[in-house]
């Protein structure tokens, strides 16, 4: 079975801040421009649905709302789903090429690579850990979130230069070399933004 990384560039500060905002303006623009993309979702978790999972919307609402998380017991992904949407509708969609789709532990190799480089400031695989959704979202479940800070995303960025500079380049697998050249982009879009950093989800 296969698995999807998608990373957006956002402040991660801002898009916390959206959990519990009951802000309704932007439930209102979600369902009113966004109708087509929340019927989809419905219909492929429709089986889900009607065993007791919120709808794309109700989940929506929950997560600005701040709760009731009532569904999460049985039917918590629904809600990671939904910060995911947050993200994707005040983020940007960073290139994910050589992360979707992916198999077994994938990151982790990138992560090996990253390291070969000396860039240990950030790890892919921590996307997939699961601990970077804001409480009180539920994590029992998929999407799994990480987050890598403007700062963390500035220290990366850092190393990878100085490994440039210093001519350090093992021998790294094509498939990898392509991964890292995905990462090193990420992180110069977080860094040429203030305050912006990286959100990723694995599903």
């Amino acid at each position: 079975m296969s698995s999807s990384l998608s990373v957006y560039l956002i402040d991660p500060k801002a898009a916390r801040a959206l959990v519990g905002s009951g802000d309704q303006s932007l439930l209102d623009v979600v369902r009113e421009n966004f109708a087509a993309d929340l019927a989809s979702d419905d219909d492929w978790f429709s089986a889900e649905i009607e065993d007791g999972a919120p709808t794309a919307f109700e989940a929506l609402t929950a997560v600005v709302r701040g709760g009731p998380f009532e569904a999460a017991r049985h039917h918590s992904f629904p809600y990671g789903y939904a910060y995911k949407r947050l993200c994707s509708l005040t983020g940007s969609f960073l290139d994910n090429s050589a992360f979707s789709p992916f198999r077994g532990d994938w990151l982790e190799v990138v992560d090996e690579g990253l390291t070969a480089l000396r860039i240990t400031a950030v790890s892919v695989a921590e996307f997939g850990y699961g601990g970077g959704l804001p409480q009180p979202i539920p994590r029992d479940d998929l999407p799994r979130c990480g987050e890598w800070t403007h700062e963390q995303c500035l220290a990366a960025l850092e190393q990878f230069e100085r490994t440039k500079e210093a001519g350090h380049a093992p021998p790294l697998d094509p498939e990898v070399v392509a991964a890292v050249r995905d990462v090193t982009g990420w992180l110069r879009h977080a860094a040429a933004r203030p305050g912006f950093g990286v959100i990723g989800f694995v599903s």
